[in-house]
């Protein structure tokens, strides 16, 4: 059995020509070539790959046989990669990151994340983004160790050396629990209610908040580490806790947990700012997205006073 040749680049691209504008002429007319080059050019790819592309007999207009659909899947495999490999390098040689590090507050609502990502897929195409979601003070910690370039982190209340800070807006926190709870009955609480149920608190993996309590109450606490966990037992009637709003704004719509009325555990504006080492500036990109999320930080100010 015969191994089939190595087709070039250009042969390639003057295979995928054909296909896009349908004809050989249009292929010539896109590509400043004389159509007989063209057809040159097809006719050596299907020597060297040793099958057919084009159904030549039955129509006027090329048409794919059944090998030529298989081989085009293929070759825009090739043309995208080649495509992506030069726009790497070209944004290399501009100085913009090939990959960026990012660590991101879990507070942070999920609409800001996705504007942002999307802003920067469509700006910076060509580098590779590692996102982690962690929660207090780990996002900042992600920065100092260099595992992250640039983070959005919740309020340190701490001074950290080697650390740029700039605001970012802030995301609302509120008491919520399960219409099942008892803090949930109607009526305004007494102050201290909340300390004779289980308040169900986020933990930080980092050691920078350590000694800080935020925004705890209660005398009898569960630690979790993740956020979506406290949203799914504070549902399930398990505790009552802090939560940004955005993230529970349906589940109070929908009567699935109720907005307590506390007087000692109001909630309130949980601080977000845009971190990275003084010592390694980020890149175009990553300063793409540190602006970003302070164009986003504008917005959330006038929404966030107009609605408290």
């Amino acid at each position: 059995m015969q191994n089939p040749g190595m087709p070039t680049l250009d042969q390639l691209k003057v295979f995928l020509t054909v296909v896009d504008v349908g004809s050989f002429a249009g292929a010539a007319r896109k590509l400043g070539r004389a159509t007989s080059v063209i057809s040159y050019s097809i006719a050596n790819l299907e020597a060297q790959l040793g099958v057919s592309l084009f159904d030549r007999d039955t129509t006027k207009k090329p048409q794919l046989t059944t090998e030529g659909r298989t081989v085009l899947a293929e070759a825009r495999i090739v043309s995208n990669g080649i495509n992506g490999l030069r726009a790497k390098v070209r944004a290399m040689l501009e100085g913009v990151e090939p990959e960026i590090y990012v660590a991101l507050d879990v507070m942070l609502p999920a609409s800001r994340v996705t504007d942002a990502l999307k802003a920067f897929s469509e700006a910076f195409p060509s580098v590779t983004l590692h996102l982690h979601v962690e929660a207090l003070g780990a996002v900042t910690q992600m920065v100092l160790n260099r595992a992250a370039v640039i983070g959005v982190s919740g309020p340190l209340d701490i001074e950290v050396d080697g650390l740029e800070r700039i605001g970012a807006g802030f995301v609302h926190l509120i008491p919520v629990a399960a219409p099942s709870h008892p803090l949930a009955k109607a009526g305004k609480k007494l102050p201290g209610a909340g300390r004779e149920h289980v308040q169900l608190v986020l933990t930080d993996r980092s050691t920078l908040t350590q000694g800080f309590q935020l925004g705890v109450v209660g005398a009898r606490t569960w630690r979790l580490a993740d956020l979506g966990s406290k949203h799914m037992l504070l549902k399930e009637g398990m505790g009552w806790g802090n939560m940004p709003e955005p993230m529970v704004r349906e589940d109070i719509r929908t009567g699935r947990l109720v907005h307590l009325d506390m007087p000692d555990c109001k909630g309130g504006p949980y601080r977000l700012q845009a971190v990275h080492r003084t010592d390694v500036p980020p890149g175009p990109a990553g300063r793409f997205l540190i602006a970003h999320f302070e164009n986003q930080a504008e917005d959330d100010d006038m929404t966030y006073s107009n609605r408290w």
